[in-house]
């Protein structure tokens, strides 16, 4: 059992309270549903980019990426380089479009456009969604503290959960600042992890580089026309769609847009968001195929970290390096080099930083996810009551979401790849909304009953997609040969050429849309 070192102990509890003391301080601020939601409109670009990046950087990204990069190669990397073309795209329409309407809520014209139906439906998908990601995340977090510590992992899942909610609690300003600095701390654990392990590696960097190109660690994977792998063209058109939900239809996203002080600052937020992330992205892939090298030029290293991980042993026969091997260290490798390889004081940074990777995400999911049960499942109930009356509402639906994410951490105990879980999850509850949203902003003569026909035929392709993987082989034709990854592609053309289809029939017959 590895304990935490006192000094690295010592430097997570000065983090926790920091971030504890610096939620606080914004407390006043978030005393009027405005300010709760929004921050009243008054924050600068800067501040809610560097919010939506720590956003990106979850313990997802900490955690997930440096694993997949450890266990295979960096083709998940591709997933960044769409990032540009999606930021161009919401500066360009999304932007513009949620700052003009006036409204915090990302799905309230849903229900202008296609009805009462269309906005409650954006909301249960984006809430199953954040429950996911916060989930995911927990769970994440868990993995690392749990061999530092010598704490259950349900018992960090609960604890955390707990810390994130009490400062959440606050309102949108104290998230969007406690992000600010989360975001520098993270990015400052990633610099000190790539140091360490250029220091940790016999022959240095040109060894890295030998192993990692002699085992093709950093190739971005086929360049083939197949759609039943994760080729590079898969996880790009993957990453295309799911960063287009993200900055057009996601309410973590859309409510920093009103939080920024006008709609050119919102825009320099998405920017600076996206082009900070491609780098950083970069460097944790990196970090995976550094510490893949480290470990294969170090045997007896290799040989602890196998003893370490009971769930290796017992499937690793065909020798260091397998693949059955790889597939069982693969999240685990980071957290044990944090605890057996960095010297005191930066063991308690690196987790000082995981854990702001963690809460960076988690408290944005937890506003986001209140706001919307606020402003589109109470609104009609609160529309004349006080501001304390809604606030009540708010931090109760903050709390309740919260403890039910943690619930969600709690059952992914046993996942075997953090970055995969939350791939097929988000895959799946996003994939519905972005083809409803195209299809209402683009399709202007779209009626309810399109959107409708539309929305049942996509959701049946995600359905088929998600259950397809776990049919048996003898299903045949009735298993997709579409990769899973394609599961918000899949959906999100189902819907949007669906309603495209009936709405020109419907106009070629003469058919007033209702």
């Amino acid at each position: 059992m590895n304990i935490l070192r006192p000094i690295d102990l010592a430097v997570l509890v000065v983090y926790l309270l920091g971030i504890a003391v610096l939620g606080a301080r914004f407390a006043g601020r978030g005393r009027t549903l405005h300010g709760f939601v929004a921050a009243s409109g008054r924050l600068p670009g800067w501040a809610v980019g560097l919010s939506l990046f720590g956003t990106f950087l979850s313990s997802n990204t900490f955690l997930g990426v440096p694993g997949k990069a450890f266990g295979t190669d960096w083709n998940s990397f591709v997933f960044s380089l769409s990032l540009p073309l999606a930021a161009w795209i919401a500066v360009r329409w999304f932007v513009p479009f949620f700052r003009r309407s006036g409204e915090v809520s990302a799905y309230t014209h849903f229900e202008r456009r296609f009805g009462r139906w269309a906005r409650v439906y954006a909301v249960v998908c984006y809430l199953l969604t954040q429950l996911a990601r916060v989930g995911t995340i927990l769970f994440g977090i868990a993995l690392v503290l749990s061999p530092l510590t010598g704490v259950d992992p349900a018992w960090i899942i609960v604890i955390t959960g707990g810390v994130v909610i009490f400062y959440t609690l606050r309102g949108i300003e104290a998230v969007i600042w406690t992000d600010v600095v989360q975001s520098f701390i993270l990015v400052a654990g990633a610099l000190i992890v790539v140091a360490s392990l250029a220091l940790d590696m016999p022959g240095g960097l040109g060894r890295t580089l030998d192993i990692a190109v002699a085992d093709h660690k950093l190739s971005l994977g086929s360049y083939g026309a197949g759609l039943g792998a994760s080729t590079f063209w898969v996880v790009l058109v993957y990453g295309l769609f799911i960063n287009l939900n993200n900055f057009g239809i996601d309410q973590s996203y859309v409510q920093r847009y009103h939080a920024a002080r006008g709609e050119r600052e919102a825009a320099r937020s998405v920017w600076l968001a996206a082009l900070l992330y491609l780098p950083i992205s970069m460097l944790f892939f990196w970090i995976g195929t550094a510490l893949y090298a480290d470990f294969r030029a170090q045997p007896e290293l290799w040989s602890s970290l196998l003893t370490a991980i009971p769930e290796a042993e017992a499937g690793s026969p065909a020798g260091v390096g397998s693949a059955a091997e790889l597939a069982a260290v693969a999240d685990r490798a980071f957290p044990y080099f944090i605890v057996h390889r960095l010297p005191p004081g930066l063991t308690g940074l690196l987790v000082a930083a995981l854990v702001a990777a963690g809460m960076s995400s988690i408290d944005t999911s937890l506003n986001s996810s209140a706001t919307v049960i606020h402003a589109d499942l109470l609104s009609r109930r609160l529309a004349d009551a006080a501001d304390g009356v809604s606030l009540r509402a708010l931090r109760c639906s903050t709390v309740g979401v919260g403890i039910l994410g943690t619930g969600a951490a709690l059952a992914m105990i046993g996942v075997k790849s953090l970055l995969d879980a939350w791939w097929t999850l988000s895959g799946a509850f996003a994939g519905g909304l972005l083809g409803l949203f195209l299809l209402g902003m683009l399709v202007r003569r779209a009626a309810r009953v399109e959107a409708a026909i539309a929305v049942t035929i996509g959701v049946i392709a995600i359905l088929w997609m998600t259950l397809s993987p776990r049919l048996p082989e003898s299903a045949g034709m009735l298993r997709s040969a579409l990769h899973t990854n394609l599961t918000i592609v899949v959906g999100t053309l189902a819907i949007f050429l669906v309603g495209l289809a009936c709405t020109t029939i419907r106009r070629s017959l003469g058919v007033s849309g209702a």
